[in-house]
């Protein structure tokens, strides 16, 4: 899955969220709030937003994944397919994304960033390496107003560690005082 294991990347990049990755988003959200989440997969991570009191408004996913059984009722819609008509009731759009950002995969992760700000404000959870990198910086700059570290878990569901650190980041459209010229300072955001 990462840069330095051995274990063969899934298709799909599909890597069921583990509770231990959610945890520390939680004081990031209000106390009642409504979700989308467009990457559920087998619907984990609605189950834990869920158990941290979130309420699920919708959740969706391209295709199911055929050895993992249904954690949560998941619809089927592309992510891309979502709309201002779907956002209706929802408060945040909260998901562990395709971590893809190459030309091979059309950029995913970025268009998601893209896409899921203009909708409503967007916690998507990655690799914290990310905002370390020269690509990340419109992105930054432009949609980003939170980085919450989670640190290193297991996403092999096996009790390995992992072995890249993740994050949770915050995007959203409307510029606010959080949003900050990063690379102006010579910094990154501040891992909260």
């Amino acid at each position: 899955m990462g840069k330095r294991s051995s274990f063969e990347k899934r298709a799909r990049d599909y890597y069921p969220t583990p509770l231990e990755a959610v945890t520390p988003l939680a004081p990031h959200l209000p106390e009642i709030y409504n979700f989308w989440e467009p990457c559920a997969g087998d619907g984990r991570l609605v189950l834990h937003l869920k158990h941290i009191g979130g309420t699920v408004a919708g959740a969706t996913d391209v295709a199911f994944p055929e050895d993992d059984p249904l954690q949560y009722p998941v619809g089927l819609k592309d992510a891309f397919d979502l709309t201002e008509y779907d956002m209706v009731d929802v408060d945040y759009i909260i998901t562990n994304p395709p971590w893809s950002r190459d030309k091979k995969s059309d950029y995913i992760l970025h268009k998601m960033i893209e896409h899921f700000a203009n909708l409503r404000p967007t916690w998507l959870l990655f690799d914290a390496d990310w905002a370390h990198t020269l690509q990340a910086r419109p992105y930054l700059e432009r949609y980003c107003t939170d980085i919450v570290s989670v640190g290193r878990v297991s996403w092999e569901q096996n009790g390995t560690s992992g072995k890249d650190n993740c994050a949770w980041y915050k995007f959203t459209k409307e510029k606010t005082e959080r949003h900050v010229d990063f690379w102006a300072r010579g910094v990154i955001p501040s891992v909260i």
